[in-house]
């Protein structure tokens, strides 16, 4: 029984003893993590005070009222679509077969006209004309010689002649010997023909070796590059398809003009001279000042159009060959009169304007709020109106406003 007493002595010892702990003001926090917090939670307040101020917004997309007096007033009086071509446009070739050992250009370079595009195997070309020139240079020595011959037989014509007068020889001799001269004079000049024909086999030799060499024919532009170094071109189709026909393509950029196809119905209405207003469908914003070329008298019967040729009256890189683009052909302006006011009003995309409650109206921006605005409407140009009266020129105009525009609405704008 008295190791029942010792067993509850040793967990007496082992019990923790809990002490509560002091009751007081613990230890302050610094300062700079109220601030902190502080500057945090007016930072999140203004956030969501912009969010909620920009829920309401409607994004639209605008474009800018341009001015009739800045960019003409003239209305269109037929729209055609058609695609931008070179009158210029050539496929370099070498005009001889042959391996291309160099080519010293690359799409998109600018050549002048006599430059070298490429450089074709010249071993062949080299050896003919340096058995041209030896064959060139033997008949120069033959030639020699037979002057030499000539010079001997004139000299003995003369030594016999005068040992006839004195009877020292026949006549027949000094005959013979006039022959001789009469045969080295004919051997002397078909020696100087023989010249000519081995010159003339130089030249031949020479051009053959130029061809060797590809030069540009006219200055412009590289638009493509069909040979390598180590392909066979040649000016004929052959090879099974393995030759090439051409090295590269190249474009004179100042021949650059519009061909568009125009109803016959409506082609009374185009004359040569006309202005056209010219806008190429990758830059919709550039309206390029044009003219009508030419009209090519002559109809498709299966369209029922007719060409029309249409030159640029500025030039600029961007535009290139095969570039659609939509044009406007315009009434030729009148002469201008002594006092006559120049246009007012400006022109918007036609998408600007709409129908409501039976008036054609115009949603401005303006201090982020889209204005409610009824116009008075002129003439058409491609794809703008002119607008004469509720708009003023460098206003931002909604395109294609959404079926819930209200006036005085909140608007987020996005530039076209």
């Amino acid at each position: 029984m008295a190791a029942e007493p010792d067993k509850r002595a040793l967990l007496g010892q082992l019990r923790i003893e809990r002490t509560p702990e002091p009751v007081g003001p613990g230890p302050r926090r610094p300062a700079w993590i109220v601030a902190a917090v502080v500057a945090l939670i007016a930072l999140l307040g203004v956030g969501a005070w912009l969010a909620l101020s920009a829920r309401g917004a409607l994004p639209v997309h605008t474009a800018t009222a341009v001015s009739l007096a800045g960019a003409g007033g003239s209305a269109s009086v037929l729209d055609a679509t058609g695609y931008v071509t070179a009158r210029r446009e050539a496929t370099v070739s070498a005009q001889i077969t042959g391996t291309v050992t160099q080519v010293l250009f690359d799409e998109g370079d600018h050549v002048q006209a006599g430059q070298v595009l490429a450089r074709l195997d010249d071993t062949a070309q080299r050896a003919a004309v340096a058995q041209a020139q030896a064959q060139l240079q033997s008949a120069q020595a033959v030639l020699v010689q037979t002057e030499a011959q000539l010079a001997q037989y004139q000299r003995d014509v003369r030594r016999d002649e005068d040992l006839v007068k004195r009877n020292l020889v026949s006549e027949q001799q000094t005959e013979q010997a006039r022959t001789q001269v009469e045969t080295g004079a004919a051997q002397v000049a078909s020696q100087r023909k023989q010249i000519e024909l081995s010159a003339a086999n130089v030249r031949a030799a020479q051009v053959q070796l130029d061809y060797c060499t590809v030069r540009a024919p006219f200055t412009g532009v590289v638009i493509a590059k069909a040979a390598q170094v180590g392909e066979i071109v040649s000016p004929f189709s052959a090879g099974g398809g393995f030759t090439r026909t051409g090295i590269g393509t190249l474009v004179d950029m100042d021949s650059l003009e519009i061909e568009v196809d125009v109803n016959e119905a409506y082609i009374n209405r185009v004359e040569p001279r006309q202005p056209v207003e010219s806008v190429l469908n990758a830059y919709p914003e550039w309206r390029i000042p044009s003219h009508v070329i030419a009209i090519i008298p002559t109809a498709d019967r299966s369209k029922a159009t007719v060409k029309v040729r249409i030159g640029f009256d500025v030039r600029d890189p961007r535009i290139v060959p095969d570039m659609g683009v939509r044009v406007s052909f315009e009434e030729k302006a009148a002469p201008p009169t002594a006092g006559a006011s120049r246009p007012r009003g400006v022109r918007v995309p036609a998408a600007a304007v709409r129908k409501e409650a039976g008036e054609d109206v115009v949603y401005v921006v303006k201090d982020h709020r889209a204005q409610r605005r009824a116009v008075t409407l002129g003439g058409v140009s491609g794809d703008s109106r002119e607008v004469l009266g509720g708009v003023n020129a460098g206003e931002s105009v909604i395109l294609d406003a959404p079926a819930g525009l209200k006036d005085d609405a909140a608007v987020t704008e996005i530039k076209q």
